[in-house]
């Protein structure tokens, strides 16, 4: 058969077709690099350390391909949407990754999974869109959380789940008011339980965090290892007949007649649709319609070793649901199986900084404010990586050009383990060519740009010196 009319049958490969891996570069920056690289090793994280072996994948592009849909990006988001369109559709996707499957934002973040999506309350979106709308994307939201359920419940997905709901623990006594002010709203305009905990009862019966002045308990949440959820993803994926790639970047795109045609190492991939899931990873060339989109953020995390049953009983940690407090540049945190604590916040600027160790005893510094019995206990995984931000501060999944088969879901803010799961069914369905059901702003506009996006990253510098002074001393 010649080469150039291969199609997406013929790129299955056996499990031993792999490529060479490159060396990480912990100092990537989405808006400087032209790509994310090709075929690097993971970032160290614990997910990686103990996910086990990864599923087969389909080797990275060797030839030209001809195919109906690529998807750009195998995180949450592009594994979903490929389960979705094979699912719900018949379309079987090829999924194309630059480095390892599931590389960014996938295998980096915290695990948590919250009846959230971008960074804006509830009542945030009361005040944007007025109450109607509000109260549908609340709806859509808790849709999503069903969605991200039973792609795990359907695909025996053992990804260490963690229930119970979330912790939205007050650093402040303002802040506690706030708290209870979102609450009420929670409960009287959306109908949903939520409770405050004043700090003996947040202490007595969940944790006893030294910072905490009292929380806010919502029922939904659940803790979950991301690389495992996403290994689940990706077999179901493949089961269903789409094919992924690794070692396959996109380093060229061009549009000709309606065919994308997207230029990889190993070959072109020419698609009638192309959907984009990169998440914070999205380069700045990668196509017109993204640049200057998204402000990517950085995030650290590390974990702990195993903590003693001493020091469980000295933070009183009965809790396992996932938490986060309410600093704008919040800590997210929890006691994960194995008993290690794992905890995460704020980053560098840049990536030529990421490695800058003042950044990791910043978050080391938190966690002893937090729980001053674990001054001194050992790290063992410590890595950072780029959180997908809209200018908004609220996600899109959307086609930006209803002339064009180009799609993407991109925006989640540090609130994707759970919605990226709903995003990628959203995104599949306009793929597939279903035209109703998206009157709802995330999917009835297109991110927005930034006028001033050379002066980004000074403005990002002057926010962090703003947020630190409100947080910790206004």
């Amino acid at each position: 058969m010649d080469i150039a009319n291969k199609t997406q049958a013929d790129l299955r490969q056996p499990a031993q077709a792999k490529s060479v891996l490159n060396s990480y570069d912990p100092t990537y920056d989405p808006l400087v690099a032209a790509t994310p690289g090709r075929g690097q090793q993971y970032a160290p994280t614990y997910w990686v350390a103990t996910a086990g072996t990864p599923p087969e994948d389909d080797g990275p592009i060797t030839q030209d391909v001809d195919v109906d849909v690529a998807i750009i990006g195998s995180g949450f988001t592009g594994l979903t949407c490929a389960v979705f369109l094979a699912k719900e559709h018949g379309i079987k996707a090829t999924v194309l990754e630059a480095n390892q499957i599931s590389w960014g934002c996938t295998s980096r973040n915290g695990g948590q999974a919250q009846n959230a999506s971008g960074r804006l309350s509830r009542s945030q979106w009361i005040q944007r869109w007025g109450l109607d709308t509000a109260q549908k994307m609340h709806e859509e939201v808790r849709e999503g959380f069903d969605t991200f359920k039973g792609l795990i419940r359907d695909g025996n997905i053992d990804c260490n789940p963690q229930d119970g709901g979330h912790l939205y623990i007050a650093h402040r006594e303002k802040a506690l008011r706030k708290l209870e002010a979102e609450a009420k709203v929670l409960r009287e305009k959306f109908n949903y339980h939520t409770e405050i905990l004043d700090k003996d009862t947040l202490s007595r019966n969940y944790v006893n965090e030294a910072e905490a002045v009292g929380a806010m308990h919502e029922p939904d949440g659940i803790g979950v290892h991301p690389l495992k959820l996403a290994q689940g993803y990706h077999r179901m994926a493949r089961e269903l007949g789409a094919t992924i790639h690794p070692s396959s970047p996109v380093i060229g795109w061009e549009t000709k007649n309606g065919i994308h045609y997207l230029k990889t190492p190993g070959g072109i991939v020419r698609a009638r649709a192309v959907a984009v899931a990169t998440g914070g990873y999205t380069s700045q060339g990668l196509h017109s319609q993204l640049r200057n989109k998204i402000m990517p953020i950085l995030s650290n995390s590390l974990v702990t070793r195993p903590m003693t049953d001493q020091e469980i009983a000295d933070c009183n940690f009965l809790t396992n649901e996932v938490i986060t407090d309410t600093r704008t540049l919040r800590h997210y945190y929890r006691k994960l199986p194995d008993n290690r604590l794992q905890i995460g916040s704020r980053s560098s600027i840049t990536g030529s900084d990421a490695p800058n160790p003042k950044h990791l005893q910043l978050l080391i510094d938190g966690m002893h404010r937090k729980f001053p019995a674990l001054n001194g206990i050992k790290v063992d995984y410590s890595w950072w990586g780029w959180v997908d931000v809209s200018h908004d501060m609220m996600p899109r999944i959307a086609q930006p050009d209803e002339k064009e088969q180009v799609f993407y879901a991109l925006g989640y803010g540090g609130n994707g383990v759970m919605f990226s799961a709903h995003a990628g069914r959203r995104m599949a369905q306009r793929v597939a060519g279903i035209k109703e059901g998206f009157e709802l702003p995330i999917y009835n506009s297109a991110l927005p740009g930034h006028m001033f996006a050379p002066f980004r990253r000074l403005g990002q510098r002057m926010l962090y010196h703003w947020y630190q002074l409100r947080d910790e001393h206004l």
